[in-house]
């Protein structure tokens, strides 16, 4: 079977999936996380914390990271449960491109704060300026307009800073204004601030489930 049979055979059967579903409830379970957005990306950690008597013999210990239980969610359409499920799509997509930032992030800010003068730190931006554009910019073309906007509210759940700040701080304010203009061009904003208690409930939860290994 050809590549374009198998997606032609899986749409229809969403889409009778779904259309079944109309007027009834749809409540989101493990089989439909796994149907509507793939395996787990992430893996549920646990640690070795050493050794421990049981029973008269040596047995090793291991602390498992956390484990979260939700209510489950209950849809009252395919159309609201489809919204959903977009979100962690693009959630699996973006947020370890947010988590990299992260980390690229701390190192920057590590080795500039190690330079004794101005000078130096102003050579050394324009070179780590350079080299994110070399490796960003063609992961973030890729990005849908919706994704794009998530990655700008995750670089703020990650950074504890919006990009804007990010980028006033590290290159100037003069940057941060003219790429938040042009960001306001396409309807985003560099200034959006990720809100896990209301806005952004649900992607805070799809982001916790996501890290634990649970979606």
């Amino acid at each position: 079977m050809n590549i374009v049979n198998k997606y032609v055979l899986l749409s229809c059967f969403l889409s009778i999936t779904f259309t079944h579903a109309e007027g009834q409830q749809i409540v989101a379970s493990h089989d439909n996380d796994v149907l509507m957005t793939g395996e787990p990306i992430f893996a549920h950690a646990k640690y070795f914390t050493g050794m421990a008597e049981f029973e008269g013999e040596m047995i090793p210990t291991f602390t498992y990271a956390d484990f979260y239980v939700y209510p489950k969610l209950v849809f009252k359409s395919p159309k609201q449960a489809k919204k959903y499920y977009r979100i962690a799509n693009n959630i699996k997509k973006v947020y370890p491109i947010a988590c990299e930032i992260k980390v690229t992030l701390d190192k920057t800010i590590a080795h500039l704060d190690s330079l004794p003068t101005k000078k130096e730190k102003d050579a050394y931006m324009k070179i780590a300026e350079k080299e994110l554009k070399k490796q960003y910019t063609p992961r973030l073309k890729k990005l849908t307009f919706s994704q794009g906007k998530l990655l700008i509210k995750l670089i703020d759940r990650q950074c504890n800073q919006t990009s804007y700040e990010l980028i006033k701080t590290y290159m100037g304010g003069f940057k941060a204004g003219f790429y938040n203009a042009f960001a306001s061009l396409f309807g985003a904003s560099l200034k959006k601030e990720y809100d896990p208690d209301c806005d952004d409930r649900l992607t805070e939860r799809c982001i916790l489930l996501i890290e634990s290994g649970q979606m």
